[in-house]
């Protein structure tokens, strides 16, 4: 029997090494585990049928001594990530029946290296949601307590781990897509520098703000993946080449900066307060010293992002009209009668709010938006200011914990408030990552988030093994 719950990467390959066991064993372990478990939960919207055909590839590596740490590892892929020749929906009716045709750079980066890909993930539709109660293909629940959201937009690959059925998974990230649903469910969750992984192959949300990240168990595992998934890519102009990923030359400080606001619990679920205290002081056993602070332009983070997203999302979800592929309407009198059911039937409720919302955000010449654009390159400099003197920033990846289905559906204001510990990372371009810190008297996980400068991806990496180790 295969001990699923305490496997890692490194562990899974020694014994694929050692023979232990099998590449196929290991995959059919995870797939009996899908087979209990998904019909309820709603991880998985496809288990690919090729799955034990890559496991034989991945196997025959082990055989002539080629195998990489990630040969045979048992991944799970978000639903917005292209694989030729694979369904893709982004968890929406419009693009129902969609085939991808080519495949995402950070797929194939993986690929190289003979993972297996075990299915797609449910998610928001076009990660658009916090809780992954958008999708056209049913709600996703929280394995840790199904009567409750798992987070999102990436809750259903932050769920296919949480509940056995994968060893790592793939997320996106637009604002705290991985962070959030990754303390929702126990789990790690990290989202890169921007421009560090490519974002070509993946469905977009926000070009200016997504980036793909992993969801797993350990600090480690995300590290093994993040590096696999890193690339400079010619197909995408945004990534950075890699010898222009450098930190600013900085003296360590042991310091860390919270928000002063955050230090006094305002606007923070009581468990989610208590239990940020005792990771501070998790911190300071580390030798790290906590340093409240009052910003001018962060706490306008939130704002910013619902001015900026919407813009994104409106222009690129305009290609979607129903004419090259995905869902059309059977019936229209006429060609603008054909746009309008088509989109007005494809899209759910929240991507038809958000396509809104940025039309009417662009619309007066774009002035909001550029405005938008001039607060974000402010946030940027005063997060840039404090990194001067501290080595990281500390908040609760969420304000809440893991909250019952159907709240907040009918408040999309109260949803949106889900991203506001988020957005400072994904505007700035820095790498954040959400580390698992135990859990509440009713047994809901709780999660600590820390932001780094742009390019030292790698020290969160570092701090994040510290304060597990503090953790066992």
């Amino acid at each position: 029997m295969i001990d699923l719950k305490n496997i890692s990467i490194e562990t899974a390959h020694a014994a694929l090494k050692a023979g232990e066991y099998s590449v196929r064993e290991l995959c059919q372990a995870y797939l009996d585990v899908i087979k209990e478990k998904n019909p309820d939960i709603n991880a998985y919207l496809e288990i690919f049928d090729d799955v034990m055909t890559q496991a034989d590839t991945a196997q025959k590596r082990f055989a002539d001594g080629t195998a990489t740490l990630l040969t045979g590892i048992p991944i799970a892929i978000k639903d917005n990530m292209l694989w030729k020749g694979k369904h893709a929906s982004a968890a929406s009716k419009i693009l129902e029946g969609y085939v991808s045709t080519y495949t995402a750079t950070a797929l194939e980066n993986l690929l190289k290296e003979s993972p297996v890909f075990l299915g797609r993930t449910n998610m928001d539709e076009f990660a658009m949601g916090s809780s992954t109660q958008t999708s056209a293909y049913g709600i996703t629940r929280n394995p840790l307590d199904r009567e409750r959201v798992p987070g999102g937009s990436s809750g259903g690959s932050a769920a296919a781990v949480s509940m056995g059925g994968a060893l790592a998974a793939l997320g996106s990230e637009t604002c705290g897509s991985i962070r959030q649903p990754a303390g929702y469910n126990g789990l790690v969750g990290f989202k890169p520098t921007y421009g560090s992984v490519s974002r070509s192959g993946l469905i977009a949300m926000g070009n200016s703000l997504d980036q793909i990240g992993p969801l797993t168990r350990t600090v480690r595992d995300t590290e093994i993946l993040h590096h696999a998934l890193s690339s400079c890519d010619p197909l995408d102009a945004t990534t950075i080449p890699m010898d222009k990923r450098v930190p600013t030359p900085r003296t360590p400080t042991m310091k860390i900066a919270v928000p002063s606001d955050v230090m006094k619990g305002e606007g923070l679920d009581k468990e989610v307060f208590d239990a940020f205290l005792v990771s501070l002081d998790r911190f300071r056993t580390l030798g790290y010293e906590i340093v409240p602070m009052d910003f001018t332009y962060i706490q306008y983070s939130l704002a910013v992002y619902y001015v900026i997203m919407p813009a994104e999302v409106s222009t690129n979800l305009e290609r979607l009209d129903g004419i090259r592929y995905g869902y059309h309407a059977p019936e229209a009198r006429d060609l603008a009668d054909f746009y309008s059911k088509t989109r007005s039937q494809g899209f759910g409720r929240e991507a038809r709010r958000r396509i809104l919302l940025g039309t009417y955000v662009l619309s007066n010449n774009g002035e909001y938006y550029r405005r938008a654009l001039r607060l974000r390159d402010e946030i940027a400099k005063e997060l840039d200011h404090m990194f001067e003197s501290v080595d990281f920033f500390v908040t609760p990846p969420a304000p809440t914990l893991p909250f019952k289905l159907g709240e907040k559906m009918t408040d999309p204001l109260a949803m949106y408030y889900s991203d506001v510990f988020s957005a400072p990372a994904n505007l700035s371009g820095c790498p954040a990552i959400a580390l698992p810190t135990g859990f509440t008297a009713e047994g809901l996980p709780t999660s600590v988030q820390l932001t780094a400068p742009r390019f030292e991806d790698d020290k969160l990496f570092s701090i994040g093994k510290e304060f597990e180790r503090v953790l066992q």
